[in-house]
């Protein structure tokens, strides 16, 4: 049984997609501290929730005659304070830029309104030997509309 995707992954608002994620024992060092390269893991979080409710779907780009996937080629992020166990966060996305084999988001983390973390990330479309390919009509539109707003029920 599928539990509704407004749920679980998260909802975008005016464009902007928001997951909440608990910080778990697991995400944190030995200070309790949410171990820095996890922001990297709730952020993917982030984007791939952000793609599901567009409706773009991992398993069904794989499946494709011509299967494509994305690739990361471009990571900034600035960290400004620590997540802690115990906090609920909120991972924020925005697709800043569609190209047509790639794409540009602003993703950031805030826990109570303040922002721990940011980054901006570039995807890019790739064939399955790895060469940047465009992306099919159905994946840029529904990248599009996502940007613009949510999607009608």
């Amino acid at each position: 049984m599928n539990a509704p995707d407004t749920h679980i992954s998260g909802q975008i608002i005016d464009g902007e997609h928001h997951l909440l994620v608990r910080i778990y024992y697991e995400d944190t060092d030995f200070s309790g501290i949410v171990y820095y390269a996890n922001y990297l893991k709730f952020f993917e979080r982030g984007r791939s929730d952000y793609m599901r409710l567009a409706g773009v779907h991992h398993h069904e780009l794989a499946a494709l005659e011509d299967p494509i996937a994305f690739a990361v080629i471009s990571v900034n992020v600035k960290y400004r304070t620590p997540a802690r166990i115990d906090d609920l966060i909120s991972v924020k996305t925005r697709v800043v830029e569609v190209r047509g084999a790639s794409f540009l988001l602003d993703q950031w983390i805030e826990r109570d309104g303040v922002i721990l973390v940011e980054g901006q990330v570039q995807v890019v479309c790739i064939d399955m030997n790895g060469h940047p390919k465009r992306m099919p009509p159905h994946v840029h539109r529904g990248i599009k509309a996502a940007q613009a707003g949510p999607r009608p029920a």
